[in-house]
């Protein structure tokens, strides 16, 4: 029995295996109409993943382009000090001791027609000037160093008295008659009075005299009396230390003359300004004594 079922058996089993060939050919169907599709071989190749597309390339950050670098001006050089031989040492303002030895020099070459002052104004400017002009100098009336050296070099060290006179104005030369024994001698060209005794300065003073209207008196005169106090009794202002030459004219002491200088003027007198001198003198002369008025 066995042998005539194993024939049969492997009849069974091949119609077993078709049966299951078709089943699984069944399940790979399209649905739709009904026809069916012819087999797709598979590779038995191992599949790839499928390759990405290529990513656009990303934008790439802006980058700021630096402006231009400004170019900035170049800062223009300082200006060269002036060397130093040619700093300004004294100028129109200064004032000080510099200054009248300054203007002594300068009158002793007979270009400054005044004694020092010590003040640098407009006459010590032009005196300046000329002393340049002399030596082919820059003509700024300003005084440098080149200037001083060349001034230097032709005057000598000016003396206490040079430096610091009397009176603001040189002294004129005195009048013959103010040459012998005492005399007070008057001129009016320099504007200056000097207590004479044999034909020494004693003691010299700024003055100032009449207007035209009033004029002060010229001639030899002398001292007809003294008055320390005196008052005038025509135009009742003070007159100290006054010493009487004229019918009623005198040398005194005036504080007009003092606060105001040469912008006013006496009614005939011979104003002093200088307090102490004329204190000085009045204290010295005597009635009788010579007084000259000159010009």
């Amino acid at each position: 029995m066995h042998r005539r079922g194993a024939p049969a058996y492997r009849r069974l089993t091949a119609a077993a295996a078709v049966m299951l060939t078709a089943g699984a050919v069944a399940g790979c169907q399209t649905k739709g109409t009904g026809a069916q599709e012819p087999l797709i071989r598979v590779s038995k190749a191992p599949q790839q993943a499928p390759a990405e597309p290529p990513s656009k390339p990303s934008a790439k950050p802006a980058t700021k382009t630096a402006p231009p670098p400004t170019t900035r001006a170049p800062k223009p050089a300082p200006p060269a000090r002036p060397a130093a031989q040619s700093a300004i040492r004294m100028a129109p303002g200064s004032r000080g001791e510099n200054v009248r030895e300054l203007q002594a020099r300068l009158r002793q070459l007979g270009l400054f027609d005044r004694n020092p002052t010590g003040y640098y104004g407009s006459v010590t400017a032009g005196s300046v000037t000329a002393f340049q002009k002399q030596r082919g100098m820059p003509r700024t009336g300003k005084v440098t160093e080149p200037v001083l050296t060349a001034l230097r070099a032709r005057t000598h060290q000016p003396t206490r008295t040079e430096l610091h006179p009397t009176t603001s104005r040189p002294l004129d030369a005195p009048d013959p008659r103010c040459m012998t024994g005492r005399a007070l001698c008057i001129s009016k060209s320099s504007r200056t009075a000097a207590w004479m005794v044999d034909g020494t300065v004693r003691t010299a003073m700024d003055v100032r005299f009449g207007s035209d209207y009033t004029p002060t008196r010229e001639g030899q005169f002398k001292v007809d009396f003294k008055s320390r106090h005196h008052v005038s009794t025509l135009y009742h202002t003070p007159m100290p230390y006054a010493m009487f030459f004229s019918r009623g004219q005198a040398v005194h002491y005036s504080s007009d003359f003092a606060a105001r200088g040469y912008a006013g003027a006496s009614h005939g007198c011979v104003n002093v300004r200088d307090k102490k001198a004329i204190a000085k003198v009045f204290n010295q002369i005597r009635a009788g004594d010579k007084v000259v008025v000159y010009k």
